[in-house]
């Protein structure tokens, strides 16, 4: 007992001595992955808690999040996910928007001391980003062996401006890797198009994604690369109400009866099946936003079961991308609106204007029906005078006026 209590003592005088040497060094900060303050929505974002020190200890980690305008969030939201020093949003929503911040304290000592970092501020913006990517196929669950594309969008000014950029999944030192190409990411370019690259999914490929370039950076997704016996597939980009959208519940291998899918946790639907096919499907016909939630699926026996996957469903589409990644044409749909509210102005002015011209050139209080008469210079009138004169009535007024410009009339 006397052994290990002196142990633990020297190992917290350890830990103070080298905070003590290493106290210009010691600092905690949020890194926000892919860079900036402003998300967009339907995008995956991910927050890095990084300690710099020159200590060997491990750290722990714990975040803390402040909405504007509200208290901090008790519960933690099922689309954010904390693993280790990382902490994960799922299809940003604007919930998301908010003050983030990490602390780190060591693993293996009972020392009081915790860093905390300065918050980082998220904008969650309601427009969509400068350009977008396009995944194939759309889903954010691929299996081991399979191959996928990644494409950036073609500049509108440099045809080699945008440059993809992944940031790999797991514990440890990690860092950006980005490339004009798709070589240095262990990719080839596709044979139709320059800017799509093509990989065969393995564990290193793993993590997010977007495209970077002049002008701004594109929407971010997470691949996860799986080494399990069942995936789920769903839209790896946001649906919108009233769509068609398929799940796909993908097996390793092996011929499977009944297969289970579950929504939140709870059943929704099995499906029997008596062909070799590894892939079941359940169609969502015209999707509600009650749809969107953590979907996954199960053998029958429950042994095998897939990770949860986000369906992500908006209530229109607006500026946004369709859900096949392309980017929007036009902003058709604001022109439209403008042109129309102009249109309406201008048939209740028109009339109006006609109606003042017509009625105030023929009104006698109106001037311009003696225009033909010399000028008369207006008497100057005292203080009181004026005073009174504003109490009158306006057609009183008027007849004053006349009287005084037209004696005799």
């Amino acid at each position: 007992m006397n052994i290990i209590r002196i142990s633990s003592l020297l190992g917290v005088a350890g830990f103070v001595l080298q905070v003590a040497t290493s106290k210009e060094t010691l600092k905690v900060s949020v890194l926000v992955w892919p860079p900036g303050s402003n998300i967009y929505l339907g995008e995956s974002v991910l927050l890095q808690c990084s300690v710099e020190s020159n200590s060997s200890f491990e750290w722990s980690y714990q975040w803390l999040k402040r909405r504007p305008h509200a208290a901090p969030v008790p519960t933690p939201n099922p689309r954010h996910l904390v693993s280790g020093d990382s902490y994960s949003i799922t299809a940003v929503t604007r919930e998301d928007a908010g003050s983030y911040r990490c602390q780190a304290k060591p693993w293996e000592s009972n020392t009081s001391v915790v860093l905390i970092s300065q918050p980082v501020a998220l904008s969650v913006s309601e427009l969509p980003p400068p350009s977008l990517l396009t995944l194939t196929p759309s889903t954010r669950q691929i299996f081991r062996g399979e191959r996928f594309t990644v494409q950036c969008p073609v500049s509108q000014t440099n045809s080699s401006g945008w440059m993809l950029r992944q940031f790999p999944q797991g514990r440890g030192v990690r860092r950006v890797f980005d490339t004009g190409g798709c070589s240095p990411l262990g990719g080839s370019v596709s044979a139709d198009e320059s800017n799509k690259c093509v990989f065969t999914a393995y564990s290193g490929k793993s993590g997010l994604y977007w495209c970077a370039g002049t002008e701004g950076r594109s929407n971010a997704i997470n691949i996860t690369v799986s080494y399990g016996a069942i995936i789920l597939k769903t839209p790896a980009f946001p649906v919108f109400e009233g769509d068609k959208v398929v799940l796909y519940c993908q097996y390793w291998r092996g011929i499977h009866n009944k297969t289970t899918f579950f929504k939140n946790g709870a059943k929704i639907v099995t499906y029997s099946s008596t062909s070799s096919d590894r892939v079941i499907k359940m169609t969502i016909e015209n999707v509600t936003q009650e749809d969107e939630g953590f979907y996954k699926c199960a053998s029958q026996d429950r042994e095998m079961e897939s990770p949860e996957s986000w369906l992500s469903v908006r209530l229109d589409r607006g500026n946004f991308t369709s859900t096949d990644g392309t980017a929007p044409s036009t902003s058709a749909g604001s022109w439209t609106w403008i042109i129309l509210s102009c249109a309406i102005v201008a048939l209740f002015l028109i009339p109006v204007t006609v109606w003042l011209i017509y009625h105030y050139r023929w009104c006698r209080c109106w001037p311009f029906s003696k225009a033909d008469l010399p000028a008369v210079e207006l008497p100057v009138t005292n203080q009181d005078v004026t005073e009174v004169q504003w109490d009158l009535s306006w057609m009183e007024m008027s007849n004053l006026l006349d009287k005084r410009l037209y004696p005799g009339s």
